[in-house]
Order: C-alpha cells, then structure tokens, then sequence
C-alpha cells in the first residue's frame, strides 16, 4: 500500500503564495509520476500539474507560469510552489500517485482558500 500526507494548505489574499507539500510512503516503487489535482465546490476534480519519473512536467493551463512542481527522489516528496494565487484557485488540493499497473494513489486532500 502507499500513503500520501501533503501539508501546506492555507488560507492567502490574492496575489500571495503557498507552497504545497506531499510525502509518499509505503510501497513506492515503479512511480510513473507524482502531481496535484484540485476540486472546488460543485465542480469535477481536475489536474493542476504533475511530474514523471524522468522530471517531465505537465501543467494546466490555468497555472502555467504561476505554479511551479517539483520532485526529491530520495524524499519520496513532490511540492508545488504556488504564486500569484487568485480567488479560482480556492479548491481542495490532492496529491497523486501514479504506478501504472500497481495502482493509483490520493492523499486526503489539503484545502487552499484565495480571499480577494
């Protein structure tokens, strides 16, 4: 089995930051990638970024050159570094982790708050 735990959620005015944090543990081999999604109210979970085993990155659109995801191998860790944050980014934030085959993997969500 695997655990995520992420930490860093937090309430920010617009046009601050906040950076996210989720540690995996358990059975952590043969990892795809790591990445964050997010869920507002009312609305379906969506991607945020992601990172692959080869430190590909994908992002959404609506973060990119705003949001910035890494990875520390031996930490087993994957952080986003969020800046210039805005009210729609209010959402509850999962990390995830992908083993292919071995299986998919959520945290239990940290909830970020922008306040214009």
């Amino acid at each position: 089995q695997v655990q995520l735990v992420e930490s860093g959620g937090g309430l920010v005015q617009a046009g601050g930051s906040l950076r996210l944090s989720c540690v995996a543990s358990g059975s952590i081999f043969s990892i795809n990638s790591m990445g964050w999604y997010r869920q507002a109210p009312g609305k379906p979970r969506e991607l945020v970024a992601t990172v692959t085993n080869i430190s590909r990155t994908n992002y959404a659109d609506s973060v990119k050159g705003r949001f910035t995801i890494s990875r520390d191998f031996p930490k087993n860790t994957v952080y986003l570094q969020m800046n210039s944050l805005k009210p729609e980014d209010t959402a509850v934030y999962y990390c995830n982790l992908d083993r292919g085959r071995y299986g998919n993997y959520w945290g239990q969500g940290t909830q970020v708050t922008v306040s214009s």
